[in-house]
């Protein structure tokens, strides 16, 4: 089973020590002048806090069969797509309506599945509510999570049984579609989904 690499979601600031003040901000010598009085303290970009978020989604369809999806976690924004991202998130999920087609959750029959995890934290991917629609982006940030994650049914014990990508937003992510759609599961579709992002 693959497990999300785990890091940082700040930077540490390395600590100078002056005899005269030990206070002081650490400086910068051009190649201009050797004059501390012009000389540029070092800054370092403030990362963003770590979000939480919990959902609940009673039917993802559009594309092929239908899908119940719950759970939730906690994701660092800045991390997402890089080799040391911070994710930890998963939950429940049932196959409510065969899924078929070539899609990647093909095979899950009605009443399969038990949970789900995540693989990866992805900074976008292209998605599609229903077979018709036109493809759009979703891009990770403070209100939506884009996931690679893990699907598992009863049986298949720690050995996941499908993998796919996952959307969990707080806001609609498809417009073109009737009613709110904020969370979607490659290859099934999408779905009104309650839910709840922090910081």
């Amino acid at each position: 089973m693959r497990r999300p690499l785990m890091g940082l979601a700040a930077i540490a600031m390395a600590a100078f020590a002056f005899p005269a003040a030990a206070s002081a901000a650490p400086t910068i010598r051009t190649a201009a002048t050797s004059d501390p009085a012009v000389s540029t303290p070092a800054s370092a970009p403030a990362a963003r806090d770590n979000v939480g978020f919990g959902f609940n989604a009673t039917d993802i369809s559009g594309i092929s069969g239908a899908v119940t999806l719950t759970g939730g976690g906690a994701y660092s924004p800045d991390s997402a797509g890089s080799a040391d991202q911070f994710v930890h998130s998963g939950g429940g999920f049932r196959c409510t309506s065969d899924v078929g087609g070539t899609g990647l959750l093909s095979g899950c029959l009605t009443g399969q599945g038990v949970r789900w995890d995540t693989a990866g934290l992805l900074a976008s991917t292209v998605f599609k509510c229903t077979a018709v629609d036109s493809p759009k982006m979703a891009l990770t940030g403070d209100n939506t999570a884009v996931l690679a994650a893990d699907f598992y049914r009863a049986g298949d014990g720690n050995d996941e049984s499908f993998n796919a990508n996952m959307i969990v937003s707080d806001t609609d992510i498809d417009r073109d579609v009737t009613g709110v759609q904020n969370v979607w599961i490659q290859g099934v579709g999408c779905g009104s989904a309650t839910v709840h992002f922090s910081s």
